[in-house]
C-alpha cells in the first residue's frame, strides 16, 4: 500500500510477511512466527500447530522490542482481520505503547470486503497525508472493475468453488466471492463480507462446480502443487466435471488473493482470464495462474 501511495522511502521495517515489491526487503523484519513454517510444512501440519497456539491463547506472532525501538517509527500501519495472518492488534498496541507511549501512531485495518479494502486503502492514505493519491488509486481499480464487469455481464457465468486450504478444506470467503462475480462466475460454498468457512469433501463433490479453483492463503503456485494429492486422493476426484473438462486451476494465493492490498486488481483480470478465455487474454498464466491437469501433462505421468 504504501509503495503504491509513491511513500516507499518512508519505509524503515516491514513484517516477516511484507515481500512486494521485492524492493523492500532488505528492511529490517519486525515480526516472526511462532509456530512451523518449514517448506516441507503440510497444510494439515501448520493448522494443527496454529490451533494448539490459540487454544493456549498464545500469540502466532511475535514483535522484536528491540528492533522497535531502534527504529522509532512515527506510524506504524498493520492489520487485525486475521489472527492467522499478523500480529494481534493487542499484542502490537502492548508493545507499542510500552516503547514509545503515545507518541507514535497505530493504524489498522480489517477489511472483509471490497468496499472495505478501497476504504481501508483511503483511511491509510489519510494518515500519511496522501488522501489524493489514495482517491486516485481506488478510482483506478475501480474502473478496471467495471470495465470487466461490463465484458462478462452478457456471458455465461460458470459455477466456482475455490479452496483457501486443503488440510482441513475451507473455502475462500471475505472479498473472494465479490472477485468471482465481477470476473464474470458464480461463487458457491462462501458468503461475500464473511469469514473463510471450513467445507467437506462432500459439499465439493455433491455441488460439482464447473470450475475449481486451489487457491491456499499464503501458498505460492508450487507450494499448493506439493499438496495437491490431498484433494487428487478423495473419492469421486477424477468424477468431478472441473477435472474431467480441464478446469483446476491452481492459483498464486500468496501474491493475489489472500491480502487485501493494491494487486486486488490483477486478481480480479486473473479469474476473468480463467472464466473467460475467449474474451480475454491471458496476460497472467504462469505467473498467477496455471491449468493443474496441463502442468501434469507437460510433467508426464506421476
Amino acid at each position: 500500500m504504501v509503495c503504491a501511495l509513491g511513500l516507499e522511502g518512508q519505509l524503515i521495517g516491514r513484517s516477516h510477511a511484507c515481500d512486494y515489491p521485492e524492493s523492500i526487503t532488505d528492511l529490517p523484519v519486525l515480526t516472526s512466527v511462532n509456530y512451523s513454517r518449514a517448506s516441507h510444512s503440510q497444510s494439515k501440519d501448520i493448522h494443527e500447530s496454529v490451533t494448539r497456539l490459540l487454544q493456549k491463547a498464545l500469540s502466532i506472532y511475535d514483535v522484536d522490542e528491540e528492533m522497535l525501538r531502534r527504529l522509532s517509527p512515527g506510524i506504524i500501519l498493520t492489520q487485525d482481520h486475521c489472527e492467522v495472518c499478523a500480529v494481534s492488534f493487542n499484542e502490537l498496541q502492548k508493545a507499542v505503547r510500552k516503547t514509545f507511549g503515545d507518541t507514535t501512531q497505530v493504524v489498522s485495518v480489517s477489511p472483509s470486503t471490497l468496499q472495505g479494502i478501497f476504504k481501508s486503502f483511503q483511511n491509510i492514505a489519510d494518515a500519511l497525508d496522501v488522501s489524493k493519491k489514495g482517491q486516485d488509486l481506488v478510482e483506478s481499480i475501480q474502473n478496471r472493475f467495471d470495465d470487466i464487469l461490463d465484458r462478462t455481464q452478457e456471458l455465461e457465468k460458470p459455477s466456482v468453488v475455490a479452496l483457501e486450504w486443503l488440510d482441513p478444506l475451507m473455502t475462500g470467503g471475505n472479498w473472494m466471492p465479490e472477485m468471482i462475480k465481477i470476473a464474470g462466475g458464480v461463487p458457491h460454498l462462501a458468503e461475500a463480507g464473511k469469514h473463510s468457512p471450513w467445507c467437506t469433501w462432500d459439499d465439493i463433490h455433491s455441488l460439482d462446480p464447473d470450475i475449481l479453483l486451489i487457491v491456499p492463503c499464503g501458498y505460492g503456485i508450487n507450494k499448493t502443487m506439493g499438496e495437491m494429492g490431498v484433494l487428487t486422493k478423495n473419492e469421486g476426484w477424477k468424477d468431478l466435471a472441473a477435472v474431467k473438462n480441464n478446469r483446476v486451476y491452481i492459483l498464486d494465493g500468496n501474491h493475489y488473493f489472500n491480502r487485501p492490498g493494491p494487486r486486488i486488481k490483477t486478481s480480479v483480470e486473473i479469474l476473468a482470464e480463467i472464466f473467460h478465455p475467449e474474451e480475454f487474454d491471458r496476460h497472467h498464466e504462469k505467473s498467477g495462474w496455471l491449468h493443474y491437469q496441463s502442468t501434469l501433462n507437460a510433467a508426464g505421468p506421476r
